[in-house]
């Protein structure tokens, strides 16, 4: 039914690009960037309402905060596409509240934060806005597009004082996207030219423009790459590429834990490389 529906939505642009491509271009844009927000369930709340919360505005958009401990050390985690904060659950209990103080935040059109539309740039704003309030942070702890997003984000302003990272399950081109996109909705040529002029107008780049291993280039502070050999969403192979042209970068790659990573093992390669336990040599996990 759903596959069913998304072509329905494919034969709704192709037409409407013969009579007014601008629209659907626009259109087309924005129902590439629209989530689905996936509420929270009550034991996912429950955890969430036992941090410090706060919200902020970027950009029109009210974005909830969380924090936990109160140590010198700043830890910020960003989630992926279609999730919300409570993902980092088993990291905030691993780490000592009295080290660190930790910070977690929902996404545009995520969690308990307003607005309906994410993308690259939008997150990255949001991030750089966040990260100016709070900075220096010791690490910053990504997982899907929030990996992207913090890629990008020290791309554009490396000034920005963070430590290093730890990205996991990282995509590689938003180009992927795109023509998965295409593909799911059936769409044709011409409606994917005008949606790429409405990536030039909206956000001032096209799809190519946006590449993890690019970004990553610029980065020279330390940084953990966790990625699973069979990840289906983001294939491994551009967790590679990051890693041969991040010279101060350290590699793990895990089997059978797929895109989300969900493994205590996984937890402990973090909370070991933010406390500097993990060895100085790139790794290799297979389960």
């Amino acid at each position: 039914m759903k596959k069913i529906f998304a072509r329905i939505i494919g034969m709704y642009f192709n037409l409407l690009v013969f009579v007014s491509p601008s629209s659907a271009g626009r259109k087309g844009f924005y129902l590439f960037c629209t989530p689905r927000r996936v509420s929270l369930k009550d034991h996912q709340r429950n955890f969430m309402d036992a941090a410090e919360k706060s919200s902020f505005e970027c950009e029109g958009t009210t974005i909830q905060v969380y924090r936990w401990g109160t140590g010198g050390k700043k830890i910020l985690f960003l989630h992926g596409w279609q999730s919300h904060s409570f993902r980092w659950k088993n990291y905030i209990e691993s780490f000592s509240k009295e080290e660190f103080t930790m910070y977690a935040l929902d996404a545009p059109g995520h969690g308990l934060s307003s607005g309906t539309y994410l993308n690259l740039p939008i997150y990255s704003n949001v991030i750089e806005s966040f990260l100016y309030s709070i900075e220096p942070v010791h690490t910053i702890v990504g997982h899907s597009l929030g990996s992207f997003a913090i890629l990008y984000t020290l791309f554009r302003v490396p000034s920005l004082s963070v430590q290093q990272l730890v990205i996991t399950g990282t995509p590689g081109e938003v180009k992927d996207f795109t023509k998965f996109y295409q593909q799911m909705l059936g769409l044709s040529t011409r409606t994917m030219r005008a949606i790429h002029q409405s990536f030039l107008q909206i956000i001032h780049h096209l799809p190519e423009y946006y590449s993890a291993t690019r970004f990553a280039k610029a980065i020279q502070i330390p940084m953990l790459i966790i990625h699973d050999e069979h990840d289906n969403e983001t294939p491994h192979h551009h967790a590679l590429e990051i890693h041969a042209v991040v010279q101060n970068s350290r590699m793990i790659t895990t089997s059978g834990l797929g895109h989300n990573l969900r493994s205590v093992k996984v937890v402990k390669y973090v909370t070991d490389f933010v406390t500097q336990s993990i060895p100085e040599v790139s790794l290799l996990y297979m389960n």
